[in-house]
């Protein structure tokens, strides 16, 4: 599986940022609604409490002794189920009073006299007044020792009348619901982010299915298709235009592979012919000649084009899935110590290092195996610097078996290392000749470490230094 992007490092999944919006979205309203509606529901008490005020105060203004104030004090406090005072000003024949609960520093606003004769109705008319005989009562709300009150104040040509409510008992019945919606949002937000998860999680589901799919598409998994049952209508188009590029890309990918089969498979016979002929004209003319030596490039570039088409053979196999691998315990260390033994010997200047853990087993085929090892050790001898040096350590780790193989080599550049495992691609980008090599033993190798189980790959660039990674898993004996 490839490495994911850096940004999916931080980047939240899409799921995430759909849950997080629904729920950012649902604790916007539901805060906007809460504070609305505390706003509506405050406004909406103190309105009530206004037209309480204005009716008490018209039947104030008809009572004229102090006693009688009292006791309509004592009548309005049970009324309103809050502390009230009252308090008169004086005028005319009338004296002043004030109840008991007026709060120290509640200062009477100064209003203007209507001019005219009095506004109220005669003191035997029990009745409510008429609308245009009503006075007009200025409500406001006022701080006074320590509490909140609503003051109704009306001004008569006989005096000035209040009456304050302590606004105690509103405040304790909205700190109530200000404690309601502080416990319910939060679960709320809880709930609804529970189900945005959820429900976002199953709209997200097909596309699971498709990132499960595009998981299982190799080289055996082209049939894969994504059904379209219990999909969302916005998805079905996308899943069918994927199940379309899958069914192209299979066709595509089958014509190509048996190509690249048949044309390997057909050129196998033709080359082994040629290559016999050269070999029974080379025995035939005189040694040394110019056209034994003719004879014997002509015979070189033969043996190259065969390896060539035996590769092509092999990585045709490897793509449709088909490379048989004979498996049989195979002990790595001694077959490093083999191919490791004449290596003084090939490249002399160079210092070579070695470090076999010995006991190392694998199952897999052995002459599958020897392949991947010699071209890897070829590479870094024909890659390398002069008077350069090679490493090779091969070592147990966890349940596989790693073999490095190191040599120092002038930097690759990002696109070499990248493109190291394509087909016909070298180490040398001008593939001259100086360095013999078809381009395609690395891919061909990876390949083989795969269908073993393994892995073959390029390790993070040194300077100085270029290393390859082959890992394989440890032979079943050696798990149990």
């Amino acid at each position: 599986m490839p490495n994911l992007p850096t940004l999916q490092l931080w980047q939240p999944s899409l799921r995430r940022r759909l849950a997080l919006l629904t729920t950012a979205l649902a604790g916007g309203a539901l805060i906007g609604f809460g504070l609305l509606s505390y706003w509506l529901i405050r406004e909406a008490k103190i309105a009530r409490l206004d037209v309480q005020l204005e009716s008490q105060l018209l039947r104030a203004s008809r009572r004229r002794s102090p006693q009688e104030l009292s006791e309509y004090v004592a009548e309005l406090q049970a009324i309103n189920g809050a502390t009230t005072a009252l308090q008169r000003v004086a005028a005319g024949n009338r004296p002043p009073y004030q109840s008991d609960a007026w709060p120290a520093g509640l200062v009477l606003p100064v209003l203007e006299r209507p001019a005219g004769r009095s506004l109220l109705p005669p003191r035997q008319s029990l009745g409510r007044p008429s609308q245009g005989q009503r006075p007009k009562v200025t409500p406001r709300t006022q701080r006074a020792a320590g509490e909140t009150w609503r003051l109704g104040t009306v001004v008569l040509p006989r005096g000035q009348m209040a009456i304050a409510v302590s606004l105690t008992a509103i405040d304790r019945e909205m700190q109530a619901i200000r404690n309601t919606y502080v416990l319910t949002i939060p679960i709320l937000l809880v709930v609804i982010a529970a189900g945005a998860w959820i429900l976002s999680g199953r709209a997200l589901r097909p596309v699971q299915q498709l990132t499960g799919t595009m998981r299982r598409v190799t080289a055996k998994g082209l049939d894969q298709r994504v059904t379209l049952e219990h999909v969302d209508v916005e998805l079905v188009e996308l899943i069918a235009v994927f199940n379309a590029m899958l069914a192209r890309l299979e066709r595509s990918f089958n014509q190509a592979s048996r190509f690249s089969g048949d044309a390997a498979h057909e050129l196998k016979t033709p080359l082994a012919i040629l290559q016999g002929e050269l070999e029974r004209m080379l025995n035939s003319v005189e040694a040394g000649s110019p056209l034994q030596q003719q004879i014997g490039r002509l015979l070189d570039e033969v043996s190259r084009l065969s390896s060539i088409v035996r590769k092509l053979l092999l990585l045709s196999l490897a793509d449709a899935g088909q490379m048989t691998v004979q498996r049989q315990t195979v002990n790595l260390s001694a077959l490093l110590v083999e191919l490791t033994a004449d290596l003084d010997w090939l490249a002399p200047e160079l210092s070579i290092k070695t470090e076999i853990e010995p006991g190392l087993t694998v199952r897999g085929d052995r002459d599958l195996l020897n392949q991947v090892l010699q071209n890897l050790l070829s590479n870094a001898i024909k890659y390398n610097l002069p008077q350069g040096w090679l490493r090779l350590q091969a070592r147990r780790s966890r349940q596989q078996v790693w073999v490095r193989v190191s040599n120092a080599s002038v930097e690759l550049g990002v696109k070499v290392r990248d493109r190291i495992f394509d087909r016909f691609q070298r180490g040398d980008p001008s593939h001259n000749r100086r360095v013999e090599g078809t381009g395609l033993g690395l891919s061909l190798a990876r390949a083989i470490a795969r269908a073993h189980g393994g892995e073959l790959q390029l390790e993070p660039a040194m300077p100085g230094d270029t290393t390859f990674l082959l890992r394989l898993p440890l032979a079943t004996a050696e798990l149990e």
